[in-house]
């Protein structure tokens, strides 16, 4: 028996879960694209496939709403893939499974992936029923937005005649997001050196932190374990001397890194100071991240003497230094819009390899030169310590539209549903709708979404209320599109 049956609206949470039985990791994109593909045929709904395995599924305007404005419904179908430490779930083979729990769907020991297959759900809900009413629809379901809104990037916007977007890759219900942040990807690689010593190979383990998306909890005092473990390896050197065997934290650049490993050569009589520095400045950070991040844990295991390739010390000092040095956090509040951060960076993936670090952080900014000068700061800081640095998957930030038909309708219609208007609001998390409104002139497009909590992490959860909710507005508003000339 599928676990969201019974649930209303009945299409919305069936589709939902039957995106969640197929795999769909960013990158693993190509059995849930064809599924999109196959449910278009099976309702002879023209579509279009694209070599990145995004789709584009169009339908006729119902009668009435043929000079109705063509309008585009958004979102993508990968997901972030987390899993806890004790999970064996297979990303590339394994459905979700999937939980209710009260108001909220789960999946048990993963990522939801409600950001953004809700989306998926609706679009498809919306194709499924031929008694709405609507404009002429171009449904896109892009691919890969998680890793750099790679899809987006890559569709070809000829195959669109839509002049009004409604993307709807936003998880908090009552907002109607009108611009967004433009990102990249900033990728250093500082070479090391290793030698040959001997010690007890000692873990180290930073771990229990909420972490969260990179843009829309950059501003929740939310801790990275990457830093964190930077500023214990510093604090650590302050008392011995010490060596790096291993070091890891963090999958995915757009997300706060909540746990982060190291494995650390020392001499046996030192293991005790190793064990005094984690205990001390855990009730540190504790302490700092009061009401935030509490949860903060570092646990120390010894292990065994013996003899092992570790950093030089000139190469732990580039490491130590890096990581102690590298941007992490808000850089700069708007100076236009109260409350929203207009630059931030996220040092999500860290790994110790055979001849370099590596790490990826994730570069945010509503201003163009501001992303360019943080990711220069992060290319100095690596070429300082010998190293090489690439951008990847730049992307353009929405800008603000003064006169937006789209908005000022949705304004009216939650009005009308609700009685009482959304905010409207900017967000430095990226959304696809900045490629969008690059690639197609004059295009008026508004984000909306259900309530989504703690998003590409494995706490992840959707509401089911404000899923219902969000798809009465989503319903109401095609309606209205005839009332746009």
């Amino acid at each position: 028996m599928a676990v969201l049956e019974g649930l209303k609206p009945e299409k919305v949470f069936h589709f939902f879960e039957k995106l969640c039985e197929i795999p769909h990791g960013s990158t693993n994109m190509k059995e849930i694209s064809n599924y999109l593909v196959s449910f278009a045929k099976e309702r002879n709904l023209k579509y279009y496939q694209d070599e990145s395995y995004n789709v584009v599924i169009y339908k006729d305007a119902t009668a009435g709403y043929e000079d109705a404005p063509i309008t585009i419904l958004q979102g993508h179908c990968d997901m972030v893939a987390e899993k806890t430490p004790d999970s064996d779930h297979d990303f590339m083979k394994d459905g979700l499974k999937l939980q209710i729990e009260g108001d909220y769907i789960t999946a048990d020991g993963t990522t939801l992936g409600g950001d953004d297959g809700i989306a998926v759900a609706y679009m498809l809900a919306v194709l499924d029923d031929d008694t709405l009413k609507h404009p002429a629809l171009e449904c896109v379901i892009t691919t890969d937005e998680e890793i750099g809104l790679l899809g987006a990037k890559a569709l070809d916007a000829s195959v669109l005649k839509g002049t009004h977007m409604i993307n709807m890759d936003s998880e908090e219900e009552g907002y109607l997001w009108i611009s967004c942040a433009g990102g990249l990807s900033g990728t250093s690689r500082i070479p090391v050196e290793y030698q040959k010593m001997e010690g007890v190979v000692t873990e180290v383990l930073i771990d229990g932190l909420n972490g969260g998306h990179s843009g829309a909890e950059i501003d929740k005092n939310r801790a990275n374990a990457n830093k964190l473990m930077g500023l214990f390896l510093y604090e650590l050197g302050q008392k011995i001397g010490y060596s790096i065997k291993d070091l890891s934290g963090g999958t995915k650049d757009n997300a706060i890194t909540r746990s982060c490993k190291a494995a650390i050569v020392t001499d046996a009589e030192d293991v005790e100071e190793v064990k005094a520095v984690a205990e001390k400045l855990q009730a540190e950070l504790r302490a700092e991240y009061a009401g935030s991040d509490e949860g903060i844990t570092i646990s120390v295991t010894p292990g065994k003497e013996e003899t092992v390739e570790a950093l030089s010390m000139v190469s732990k000092e580039k490491v130590v230094f890096y990581l102690v040095h590298v941007p992490f956090g808000i850089e700069k509040m708007s100076g236009e819009i109260e409350g929203l951060v207009e630059t931030s960076s996220n040092l999500g993936i860290l790994k110790l390899g055979k001849d370099a670090l590596y790490s990826t952080s994730s570069v945010r900014s509503s201003v163009g030169s501001a992303k360019e000068h943080l990711s220069a700061k992060l290319q100095y800081l690596t070429e300082f310590l010998g190293g090489s640095y690439e951008e990847q998957g730049d992307y353009p930030a929405w800008e603000y539209k003064k006169d937006s038909q789209m908005r000022d309708l949705m304004v009216d219609v939650y009005e009308e549903l609700f009685g009482e208007k959304p905010a409207v609001k900017a967000i430095h998390a990226g959304l696809e709708c900045g490629l969008f409104y690059d690639k197609i002139e004059g295009l008026d497009c508004v984000s909306f979404g259900p309530t989504m909590i703690d998003i590409h992490t494995t706490e992840e959860k959707l509401s089911i209320p404000s899923t219902k909710k969000m798809w009465k507005y989503l319903v109401r508003t095609l309606e209205k599109m005839n009332t746009i000339q």
